[in-house]
């Protein structure tokens, strides 16, 4: 617990932010598995906070790109906010901030190699950015955002950043067709603290592309990805 409140010293100079609220921090870095396997405190992880920083953070990046570039159309504006927001994006955030070596997690969770698990670091972020948003409002919580994200909203303005398979296929697929995407968890395997997810995306009734992942966001990128790519080569 000293090295805990240690890291939170290290990740207030590292944020350059210093909480009023010091436990909405060390609420923000306790992991659901951590108080499952330490009985007593049980709601008290950082899946709330987490809830709350996916909209503040949602809110931020949608007025950041809707004042930063007038020309683009709600379609870009959505897709660049897509690549923003995504897993892959904020758990490299989550990596230089070094999240993984601050939480707090179960035993089992750490085992599994938890601390670098690109679903639990997003999610790490979401609540950091949730419990500043609550310790200080949003402005704070906007200057954080974009502070850290600075990287990744650059390379967006380049095309540099990685694919939104999900996004790519509904326009694609929209050319010829208003009906809706469907997305399926159809299996998950493997313990609580090691799942591994089977997502199946489906379109008019038909399955087009299945995919696997640490987590739902990737099994279904992955799925619509092969969707995608088995959809361009018939076309």
């Amino acid at each position: 617990m000293e090295r805990f409140e240690n890291g939170l010293t290290e990740l207030q100079k590292r944020l350059h932010y210093t909480w009023r609220n010091p436990e909405l921090l060390r609420q923000a870095l306790v992991h659901s598995s951590y108080t499952y396997e330490n009985k007593g405190r049980e709601h008290y992880n950082n899946e709330r906070l987490e809830y709350l920083g996916d909209a503040v953070l949602e809110l931020v990046i949608s007025d950041y790109f809707y004042h930063s570039f007038p020309e683009k159309t709600e379609g870009e504006l959505t897709k660049m906010r897509a690549l923003t927001v995504c897993e892959p994006s904020l758990a490299l955030v989550a990596r230089r901030l070094e999240l993984g070596r601050y939480l707090l997690m179960g035993r089992g969770e750490e085992r599994s190699g938890g601390r670098d698990r690109p679903s639990l670091l997003a999610d790490a972020f979401e609540a950091l950015l949730g419990s500043v948003y609550l310790d200080a409002g949003l402005e704070e919580a906007r200057r954080v955002a974009l502070q850290e994200l600075a990287g990744i909203l650059e390379k967006i303005k380049t095309g540099q950043t990685a694919r939104d398979y999900k996004t790519d296929l509904q326009e694609v697929l929209q050319r010829k067709s208003t009906d809706p995407i469907h997305y399926h968890i159809i299996n998950e395997a493997g313990p609580d603290h090691d799942k591994v997810f089977t997502a199946a995306v489906e379109h008019r009734g038909k399955k087009m592309g299945w995919g696997r992942g640490k987590s739902k966001k990737e099994a279904e990128q992955q799925a619509a990805k092969m969707a995608l790519e088995k959809y361009l080569q018939s076309d």
